[in-house]
């Protein structure tokens, strides 16, 4: 069996639309934010249901049948089975990417796990995913896909537990291994170590929103845009953003009021 894993649902018109075969799996999550929380994938579950209705309003029976369905498909796949992985390079597909693959790495049966990045990209363009791929270059990008060692797979499922721990400083030593499957990976885990900063310090998103708010940008939209232009590595979408957005705009008024 082969399978295709999409990160998010923009995706999968176009990719359906290249005609590769294969059965598509769709990552609807956002791990990059949230509690993590859970000894079991059955209480991880249950964490991220709560941190999705709490966050986003909505309830946990979407998040099992939208997400964790998708996401048992992996866990009860059989066989001698084909896994590709659509991902881009920024930390949010990132740390879904990272979860995937511990999935997989429970997995006892005979398995292939390939990495399909959007490898036409190039320069300050890195970081902005297959959103501007046509069916034809995402052929292009699958043509192009980078085969998992057991040493790759190893070091995703290592990635995956230390950034679910918040353990920064293995997640920073891991991030000096070098592996074909993980461009970009030391300035994506520096980035996401950035957003936790030490003596009590402003992480790295918040500082660069206030740095465009201060010149004279406030509208949520216009500053997304603006942080997306500079801090395209995290990914964020406007759910994300808008959380870390409203917490600087509300230290912004009540400096200014004080």
């Amino acid at each position: 069996m082969v399978y295709h894993v999409l990160n998010g649902d923009a995706l999968t018109d176009r990719f359906l639309a290249t005609g590769i075969g294969g059965e598509t799996v769709i990552t609807r999550e956002c791990l990059i934010d949230g509690s993590l929380n859970g000894d079991t994938l059955s209480e991880f579950y249950q964490t991220r249901a709560k941190y999705i209705k709490d966050t986003l309003n909505e309830n946990e029976e979407a998040y099992y049948a939208g997400a964790v369905n998708e996401f048992e498909k992996l866990s009860t796949a059989a066989g001698h089975a084909e896994f590709n992985l659509w991902f881009g390079y920024d930390l949010f597909c990132r740390a879904n990417m990272w979860f995937i693959l511990s999935l997989l790495n429970d997995l006892e049966a005979k398995k292939e796990i390939f990495v399909v990045y959007p490898s036409y990209l190039e320069g300050d363009d890195v970081w902005k995913d297959f959103g501007s791929a046509t069916p034809a270059g995402l052929i292009t990008c699958y043509n192009q896909r980078v085969k998992f060692n057991d040493e790759d797979l190893a070091l995703g499922n290592n990635l995956w537990t230390a950034y679910k721990n918040n353990d920064l400083d293995t997640l920073e030593k891991l991030s000096r291994q070098h592996s074909v499957c993980f461009p970009y990976l030391e300035e994506v885990c520096k980035a996401h170590i950035e957003r936790f900063p030490k003596n009590n310090e402003k992480s790295r998103p918040e500082k660069v929103i206030e740095e465009i708010i201060q010149s004279g940008t406030r509208d949520f939209y216009s500053v997304f845009r603006k942080f997306f232009t500079r801090e395209g590595i995290y990914g964020f979408g406007d759910d994300q953003f808008k959380l870390i957005y409203d917490k600087v705009m509300l230290s912004h008024s009540e400096y200014s009021q004080a």
